[in-house]
């Protein structure tokens, strides 16, 4: 395995930096996501034209630029850095797989091009809290009853006459937390259909001014993480790919792809905290000198440096294997928490502040475990589908497998005769 980045996404890298580093400030950022859309419209638009980073995983042969999504994670790393706000992770990482995947050749000829520059944004829009468990991070739900199970709640999908924009499906229901689901010019909408005697969960597009969608912007944690309150109310939608499609495989493959991405995402983000801490401790003076020449503050910001080097090695290696995705995005989410802990705690006074820029850090942290983790159970999931709990005695055997560890037999014990007993060990002679 060659781990070495190529020019172009070194290119990538510098050239996304220079332009966050001068669009994207701590203040920009705050007022960006004070905005109706909740990002900078122009900013998005820029980074569409110069480098194409709605669609750096999109193929060229629609209008995208034809990279992996190992690109895609190492662009993200540098929006993390700057905790860029903006539709790149629902439009890019979440809903682009899934309409390349699922959809046919007129929805991708349709929609790719678009979303590829930066014109169409989309979200992803499930019901309730599962955000996580739709795309099987923290477990696997074969009957995909996190989309309704048939019964009330959720989303639910009916067949009805084919109307004049030629949809034959009506959506009803609610979706929460929904990523930059107020803003999107395009939602795919998980719903359940077939009842409940032939239950299974499809996805389907929406547009924007479909009649009977109702969408609300959420009050969050993490502003830069804008999510919307989606209401369907009959609305008409229109089938992603065919009736037989796996819909479920589909989700969680690109749960792992978005997974290695998040957790580049969030790398980026630990080790800007982790830079502007130490600046701060270089600067900051304390019984006549700086802070940062403590010794205790020196292992503080040691173990830091290991824990971020450490997560930014596994987020590398899940971009290049994403099936690894759901550990490097525990290790980076957990390494973001930490950091940005220790980045108010050692700021001191100033960093308990809630107008300091190290909050921003701390709520990006806490938003994404509440969102795609918690950090527990995404490494319960891994272990499981590792088989590391798994009972041998069920586990199955083939050519490939160890065979059964055995211990020893014992030592056959030597009888005696009950009134004899052992001679007594032989006395070792010492020179004195």
């Amino acid at each position: 395995m060659d781990a070495a980045f190529t020019a172009e996404q070194d290119e990538i890298r510098r050239t996304l930096r220079e332009i966050l580093g001068k669009r994207c400030g701590p203040d920009e950022v705050k007022a960006a996501v004070r905005t109706a859309a909740g990002h900078d419209r122009e900013l998005w638009q820029q980074l569409a034209r110069q480098l194409g980073l709605p669609g750096i995983a999109i193929a060229e042969e629609y209008g995208g630029v034809g990279c992996s999504p190992a690109d895609l994670a190492l662009a993200c790393e540098e929006t993390g850095r700057a905790l860029l706000p903006s539709p790149l992770l629902a439009t890019a990482a979440l809903c682009v797989p899934l309409i390349t995947a699922l959809g046919t050749d007129a929805q991708r000829s349709a929609l790719l091009p678009p979303l590829a520059t930066g014109g169409l944004t989309a979200a992803l829009a499930v019901s309730g809290p599962a955000l996580a468990t739709a795309l099987a991070l923290t477990g696997e739900d074969p009957s995909g009853q996190w989309s309704g199970g048939g019964r009330a709640g959720g989303v639910q999908a009916r067949a009805v006459t084919a109307d004049a924009a030629g949809s034959g499906r009506r959506l009803y229901g609610e979706a929460t937390q929904v990523l930059d689901g107020h803003s999107a010019g395009l939602l795919l909408v998980a719903a359940h259909t077939g009842g409940f005697a032939r239950s299974r969960t499809q996805l389907f597009l929406v547009r924007e001014d479909a009649p009977g969608l109702v969408r609300s912007r959420q009050a969050v944690l993490d502003e830069t993480r804008p999510q919307a309150r989606i209401e369907l109310r009959d609305v008409p939608a229109e089938l992603l790919g065919d009736e037989g499609a796996d819909v479920l495989g589909a989700l969680a493959a690109t749960g792992r792809t978005a997974a290695a991405v998040l957790a580049a995402e969030a790398v980026g983000a630990a080790g800007q905290a982790l830079a502007r801490t130490v600046e701060y401790v270089r600067q900051r003076e304390q019984f006549g000198r700086a802070i940062g020449s403590f010794q205790a503050v020196k292992h503080r910001l040691a173990d830091l440096y290991v824990r971020v080097q450490a997560a930014r090695s596994a987020a590398y290696y899940a971009a290049w294997d994403p099936d690894q995705g759901g550990l490097a995005l525990a290790q980076a989410l957990e390494t973001l928490r930490v950091t940005a802990g220790e980045a108010i705690q050692l700021h001191g006074g100033i960093g308990f502040t809630w107008e300091h820029d190290a909050h921003l850090y701390f709520k990006r942290a806490a938003a994404d475990e509440l969102l795609f983790g918690p950090v527990h159970r995404l490494r319960a999931h891994a272990a499981d589908r590792a088989g590391l709990f798994a009972d041998p005695a069920t586990a199955p055997v083939g050519d490939s497998a160890a065979p059964p560890v055995t211990s020893p037999p014992a030592p056959t014990p030597t009888p005696t005769s009950p009134r004899t007993s052992p001679p007594p060990p032989a006395q070792e002679k010492v020179a004195v």
